[in-house]
């Protein structure tokens, strides 16, 4: 099969590269892609929110199969326009990846599931919000641009000033653009955070080994959200109880919720959780593979990926069994400086000769002149596959310096908590 893979991070890159190991795929494609994707995929141009020319060029170069990684195309409905003009693609539809796209539309959704969640409001009125905030009074406040933001449209309010500063500069200065036009702001949970994703094809549900973000962007959660500046797999504290848990009052129910509302989930959905003393609630969906959750999470899988992709598409999920190693997986962002605030692209980037038991993704990498250039806020990622957790803090903080570019950073706790 000829398959086009849309994105340019270094979830894609994890894609890609097993994409490349399938005996399935003859040829491989990425839009963007990005310079380490390049040495596994023909690379296009065209941009992931290009509907058009994506299809144009998959009809030009016979592309059997379109995989939609990023959060913008599924949530603008890329997946549909290519099904409706008999392209095959890999991913939910806009009606499915709503529960990503609009945070407002989640919790309505798990509200009228009985999916347990933090307590909320939402608001299209900066003056109303910050009236329920002072009113409230209940602090640290969480909160959410409705719409897509990078994975950045998150703040934790400390106190009035924060909240009402975070409204401002949402709702009115838009520095999440129109994604801040509404608001929700949300009970603040306590607890282990852990990261659970799935492939499904909308009946039957495959868990993937959990995993555990790090979203903040320095050390000891501090500082802005990121994307995500590391994680591991499997999570710490997420229990056999806590998974049965999690399974039957919030997986099983959202797949379920979402077929009932004519909204058919076919892909890889993320849940966001809180593992709290009064139980596992949802901190948010997201409706594709995770970064950087993914750097971490499929170099663990021993089956076939292009092999489950076409069970999922042909509704026959049920009919294979995934395998995973049954190890640790752990990957470290190394990020420019300024990330997550505004970046200067373009810096040279030099790597040295890394321990063949790393793997390194691109995440925000491109080449200018022949030569390796910073493309984004986070730039590379390594990862590997341990026997432990120490074993890979070890191996992986041994050799990240290996990895230089003008303000690069990283986190040094990934893993440590």
């Amino acid at each position: 099969m000829k398959v086009l893979v849309i994105g340019s991070g270094g979830r894609e890159h994890a894609i890609c590269m097993k994409l490349k190991d399938s005996p399935l795929v003859s040829d491989l494609f990425a839009c963007p892609g990005n310079a380490g994707i390049e040495g596994l995929a023909k690379l296009t141009d065209i941009k992931p929110m290009e509907f058009e020319k994506i299809y144009d060029f998959s009809r030009k170069e016979g592309i059997d199969l379109v995989f939609v990684a990023p959060d913008d195309p599924l949530a603008g409905g890329l997946v549909n326009y290519l099904e409706e003009r008999g392209i095959n693609a890999f991913g939910p539809r806009a009606e499915a990846a709503i529960i990503e796209g609009s945070k407002a539309f989640s919790k309505a959704f798990m509200k009228r599931h009985n999916i347990p969640t933090a307590d909320y409001e939402e608001f299209t009125d900066v003056n109303k919000a910050i009236e329920y905030i002072k009113m409230r009074n209940k602090y640290p406040a969480v909160i959410k641009a409705d719409g897509l933001a990078l994975g950045k449209g998150v703040i934790i309010a400390e106190d009035e000033k924060d909240a009402i500063s975070a409204l401002h500069e949402m709702m009115e200065c838009k520095v999440f653009g129109d994604a801040g036009s509404k608001v929700i702001i949300e009970e603040y949970l306590t607890g282990r955070e852990v990261t659970v994703l799935a492939f499904t094809d909308g009946e039957t549900i495959y868990p993937m080994p959990s995993s555990q973000d790090h979203k903040k962007a320095f050390d000891y959660d501090k500082g802005p959200n990121t994307g995500g500046m590391g994680a591991f797999s499997p999570a710490i504290g997420y229990t056999k109880g806590a998974e049965r848990e999690t399974l039957e009052k919030i997986i099983f129910p959202t797949i379920k919720g979402l077929k009932e509302e004519g909204r058919k989930f076919k892909g890889v959905i993320y849940f966001g959780l809180m593992v709290t003393d009064k139980g596992v609630k949802v901190i948010e969906y997201n409706a594709r593979f995770g970064d950087p959750e993914t750097e971490a999470i499929l170099p663990l899988l021993k089956t076939d990926l292009m092999e489950i992709i076409l069970a999922i598409m042909n509704d026959n999920l049920a009919s294979i069994n995934i395998e995973w190693e049954s190890k640790i997986g752990f990957c470290v962002i190394v990020a420019s400086g300024t990330y997550p605030g505004k970046v200067i692209k373009g810096f040279p980037i030099s790597i040295g000769d890394l321990d063949k038991r790393i793997t390194l993704f691109h995440c925000g990498t491109a080449k200018k002149d022949g030569k390796l250039v910073t493309n984004g806020g986070r730039v590379l990622c390594l990862s590997t596959v341990s026997n432990s957790m120490d074993e890979a803090r070890e191996l992986v903080y041994s050799e990240i310096n290996k990895i230089s570019f003008e303000g690069a950073r990283y986190r040094t706790d990934i893993g440590k908590k």
